[in-house]
């Protein structure tokens, strides 16, 4: 039986790459782990897992077809849990580098349910910041 326990990484096909690595880096934390420019792949740290940056024109994301639009995304969205949840920090730290943050909601995710908000990157990928359970009362 194969045991799944978290998400080990994330492959964004990207049409930006120095506009994502901000997003990524600044808005949200992440650091570049590697870099393999000859086939056209950074992998940045999110925590405990990676999320890999391919753009489109080089060696990998050559062979992903049609880049990432409003017409079709190459996913629905992605989540991050984040620890601590502080909405007002969070969203302040956002809107100050220019996200558009949505309305906190809770939502169901590996943890159980709990605090949410979704965002987009600069390519349209769709990021969900998630908190920690609900406490039951």
């Amino acid at each position: 039986m194969i045991r799944l326990r978290e998400i080990d990484h994330l492959v964004l096909r990207v049409t930006d790459l120095d506009r994502m690595l901000r997003f990524y880096c600044d808005a949200l934390g992440c650091s570049v782990e590697r870099r393999q420019d000859e086939i056209g792949l950074v992998q940045l740290r999110a925590g405990r897992s990676l999320l890999d940056l391919v753009p489109i024109d080089g060696r990998l994301g050559r062979a992903g077809g049609a880049a990432p639009g409003a017409e079709g995304r190459n996913l629905d969205h992605f989540c991050f849990r984040v620890d601590p949840f502080d909405e007002a920090a969070i969203r302040h730290h956002l809107e100050a580098l220019g996200v558009a943050v949505g309305p906190v909601a809770t939502r169901y995710g590996a943890e159980g349910e709990g605090p949410s908000i979704y965002l987009s990157d600069p390519e349209g990928n769709v990021v969900e910041l998630k908190g920690p359970p609900a406490v039951a009362a």
